[in-house]
């Protein structure tokens, strides 16, 4: 169901240390719900990851030195586990890096005094924190998405790259597809498309996958949006490989599918996810209480689009979105 792995502690000395209480060394645990615990470091295939340990160690923090770490991950396999989350608060860290809804929601009821930094969607809608600029409580963070108007300019990009478009699927988990059930609305009643939105359920696995996409051919999808969730990122190479086995444009959440050969992809950087996170996490270990700093919000998004996956599919890109976009790969 999970996996664990502990960091064990070598010798440094005091001079070293970054301002933690008492200066104490700094106990973080990291917990995933889909990324394996060997991705957990700063050499991450996942920017947000690598930029997460990139700026604990610009801040001073040095693993192994004046910094302890504890992976967990529930590897996809799970929308929630109650016994991680209490093992993980049982072993007593300074602070929390959750990732993902469904995880934060397992550490909000199991502890009220572990400070938690969230890197997920939306806290408010998800009931985590009453407010983003005043959270309350013990947890604060980072929303890697702005709202549902990322789904509507997702939906509006990809129309003008498949014009044809009348049927469009979703690939979303059951929890996200009931969370946000107007995700996408009011684009697709604008532009006069039906919604086709199969869920992926627990455990999200290759053969879970394969049966979505099995069901959105079986619909008659047109093309597809993919749901900016953990697990989805974490299987971003299998997404992308079977929109082109099945021949689906899609619009991806993030750089990194477009990498992987995806179509095109508009939202926020997850680099900048990862050094939000940090930067909180340091003000908390130096004393600052989650409540009294108020959730960061992604201020820059980037359009990226694959020529030779378009050209593959059979898709010419308008000339006004080349120029628009943030990066293109030839």
């Amino acid at each position: 169901m999970r996996r664990r792995e502990f960091i064990t502690l070598l010798g440094g000395t005091a001079a070293a240390w970054p301002l933690t209480a008492l200066g104490k060394v700094a106990r973080i645990a990291i917990v995933h719900p889909s990324h394996p615990v060997a991705l957990l470091t700063g050499e991450s295939p996942s920017p947000g990851i690598r930029a997460l340990f990139t700026e604990l160690h610009r801040l001073g923090y040095i693993e192994g030195k004046n910094l302890l770490i504890e992976r967990y991950s529930y590897e996809g396999r799970a929308e929630h586990d109650p016994n991680l989350a209490r093992d993980v608060v049982a072993s007593k860290p300074d602070l929390i890096i959750a990732v993902g809804d469904s995880v934060v929601l397992d550490f909000k009821t199991t502890t009220k005094t572990i400070p938690i930094v969230a890197i997920l969607g939306n806290p408010v809608e998800a009931g985590i924190v009453p407010s983003l600029a005043r959270p309350s409580g013990n947890i604060t963070g980072v929303t890697t998405h702005v709202g549902l108007e990322e789904w509507d300019k997702r939906i509006q990009l990809l129309h003008e790259v498949v014009p044809r478009l009348t049927r469009l699927g979703a690939l979303l988990s059951k929890q996200a597809r009931d969370q946000w059930p107007d995700a996408g609305r009011k684009a697709t009643e604008e532009i006069g498309i039906a919604w086709i939105r199969p869920a992926l359920d627990h455990p999200i696995d290759d053969a879970e996958y394969r049966r979505v996409f099995a069901a959105l051919v079986e619909n008659h999808a047109d093309a597809i949006v993919v749901g900016q969730e953990a697990v989805n990122i974490t299987n971003r190479k299998l997404i992308v490989d079977l929109a082109q086995e099945n021949r689906l444009p899609a619009i991806y959440p993030l750089k990194v599918f477009v990498e992987a050969g995806g179509l095109m992809s508009y939202g926020s950087d997850q680099s900048q996810h990862g050094r939000s996170a940090a930067y909180i996490a340091d003000q908390i270990l130096r004393g600052a209480k989650p409540s009294d700093i108020p959730f960061m919000q992604p201020t820059k998004f980037e359009l990226v689009i694959n020529l030779k996956t378009a050209k593959s599919l059979g898709l010419t890109v308008p000339a006004t979105l080349l120029v628009a976009a943030d990066d293109v790969i030839e």
